[in-house]
């Protein structure tokens, strides 16, 4: 099959697709490959979610299940849990987690066992992309020895390589896959021509970059540029605190302003699967190479330190009121990493959580997303319903995560204190007494 032949199939849409990795950002690219008429096969080893998906079951909240249960009645939506059944795919994108270690260096587990797994049914003409945020020289360095050089196949000839950063906003009402531009990048210049015409199926608008370590940049510039921003605005929270300053309505005010200016927000801590993550696989890259990347390290030191900061104005609120941490009882509201998801990743709030409970206080949370949570060593902790008689008894109430489901009034009516680390109670009063972050 030539490039000409396989680029025909991309373009007919007679092509079928495979999907390593059915998660937060597998399932929406699945569902629009399958919307585009494209056969899709997901793969995922969570036995769990291949058989809600092979029911025609969501269990992602941005994906409704009418839409799966439509996709996979119709033979446009399958999964499994082997790889020996991606052989006949003519596509094949990997979107497995890259999460940290503990010593904040890259956990490349997910992608090597991906790429492995891959490698048992490699064949010519294959279109494989990495969507997964990694260092750049991942794709070039991981992908093409497993899934070319060892099997004697040429990269842009015989198989296809690309990378392409994903960009997921859980809980983003306005932009999802179809209507995000996707960035792509090659090895060869005929592997970014083949990525692009297989992703223009998905996605209304592609961009192609000049090589996979560009489209790798990319997804690091993105993210580091949000955590250095939110790592700035953190600490100018702290800095308004001690000037006895607002920083909410400096922030307001600042962001009037047309040009020059863009308005992040302050909060308890990063979460979720990119901004607490992602740069510090580009700030350990560039440790390789003697160099440091400070601005990277700073902004990670200001936002891992906020939920201690919290922990600190809990403390002096409950002082205010002439008690302490321990033997307080506390209610966390929220426990996702952002408003009005699921998604517990990174979240701040088990932080949080964890380091109420340290200082002896006895800690519960309610989540209107997040029915259990697993906390430090172990424990499994259940969302308690919002009632006045849990607010009422409650020492102090941490808004963590400002779901918008959350009652604001009944919130400030039945509680005696909250610390709002999310400026979630704006235009509200009650009888509770509200310090904010």
């Amino acid at each position: 099959m030539s490039r000409e032949t396989v680029l025909q199939k991309l373009r007919d849409r007679t092509a079928q697709v495979g999907i390593v990795g059915m998660g937060y950002v597998g399932l929406p690219l699945a569902v629009e490959f399958a919307e585009a008429g494209l056969h899709v096969l997901g793969m995922d080893l969570i036995p769990e979610k291949v058989e809600m998906l092979n029911r025609g079951e969501s269990y992602i909240i941005d994906v409704p299940t009418a839409q799966v249960a439509r996709l996979h009645q119709a033979g446009l939506l399958r999964a499994t849990t082997r790889y020996e059944d991606l052989a006949p795919m003519d596509a094949i994108l990997i979107c497995v987690p890259t999460p940290l270690r503990k010593t904040k260096d890259p956990d490349m587990s997910f992608i090597y066992a991906a790429t492995e797994g891959v490698a048992k049914i490699v064949h010519k003409d294959l279109v494989i992309s990495l969507e997964s945020t990694t260092y750049p020289g991942t794709t070039e360095e991981v992908l093409v020895p497993l899934l070319a050089t060892d099997h004697g196949l040429k990269v842009g000839e015989d198989i296809f390589i690309a990378f392409s950063p994903e960009r997921v906003d859980p809980g983003n009402p306005t932009y999802g896959v179809r209507n995000t531009p996707k960035v792509v990048g090659g090895v060869t210049p005929a592997c970014v021509e083949i990525a692009a015409t297989l992703y223009s199926a998905a996605c209304d608008r592609v961009i192609p970059v000049s090589s996979t370590q560009a489209a790798e940049m990319v997804k690091l510039l993105e993210n580091t540029f949000r955590a250095v921003n939110i790592g700035l605005v953190n600490e100018m929270a702290i800095m308004c605190n001690k000037l006895g300053v607002n920083v909410w309505e400096v922030i307001e005010a600042a962001a009037s302003k047309p040009f020059g200016f863009m308005p992040f927000y302050p909060g308890p801590g990063l979460g979720g699967h990119c901004i607490p993550i992602d740069p510090l696989y580009l700030s350990w890259k560039l440790k390789a190479l003697n160099y440091n990347a400070r601005f990277i390290e700073l902004a990670s030191e200001i936002n891992t330190s906020m939920p201690y900061y919290v922990i600190n104005r809990v403390a002096d609120a409950l002082n205010d009121d002439r008690k302490s941490i321990r033997g307080s009882q506390i209610v966390v509201l929220g426990v996702a990493y952002k408003r009005d998801i699921d998604d517990v990743r990174e979240s701040p709030a088990l932080d949080i959580i964890h380091l109420l409970e340290e200082k002896g206080a006895t800690v519960c949370y309610h989540d209107p997303f997040v029915a259990s949570v697993r906390l430090e060593g172990g424990r499994t902790a259940h969302s308690q319903p919002l009632t006045a008689d849990l607010l009422g008894s409650a020492d102090c109430v941490v808004w963590v995560t400002d779901h918008s489901k959350i009652d604001r009034q009944f919130l400030l009516d039945n509680a005696r204190l909250v610390v709002d680390t999310r400026n979630a109670t704006k235009g509200y009063s009650g009888k509770a007494r509200v310090v904010g972050l």
